[in-house]
């Protein structure tokens, strides 16, 4: 495999991870960035700590997908992450742009 060979399929990897946030980024209500990953979730607690005179974060995820493009289940239930770093929540903007259309010329009875 070249080096160029190499290349296309990152970037393959990369569009497709792209695409998949893309269709399901609707589904959560948060974004939370943190020091080693970039998380989709529904539920998010932030918790500051302290031990030894060092702050430091506790954050709890519930319903999350997870943004690396070299996982394969990138859907989790629950992640802890305790990070020393920043760690950046926030909520997403629901829109309206679902809409249900009727079907046409079915049988309703």
């Amino acid at each position: 495999m070249s080096a160029e060979d190499l290349e296309n399929y990152e970037t393959d990897m990369e569009l497709q991870l792209y695409r998949e946030y893309r269709d399901v980024v609707h589904l959560f209500n948060y974004v939370v960035e943190t020091e080693r990953r970039f998380y989709l979730a529904n539920n998010v607690d932030v918790q500051p700590r302290s031990a030894d005179g060092e702050v430091y974060f506790d954050v709890s995820l519930q319903d999350a997908w997870v943004w690396d493009v070299y996982r394969t289940a990138r859907f989790v239930k629950q992640v802890r992450v305790i990070t020393f770093k920043d760690v950046n929540v926030e909520e997403l903007t629901k829109t309206d742009d679902l809409t249900v259309q009727r079907a046409t010329g079915l049988d309703e009875s």
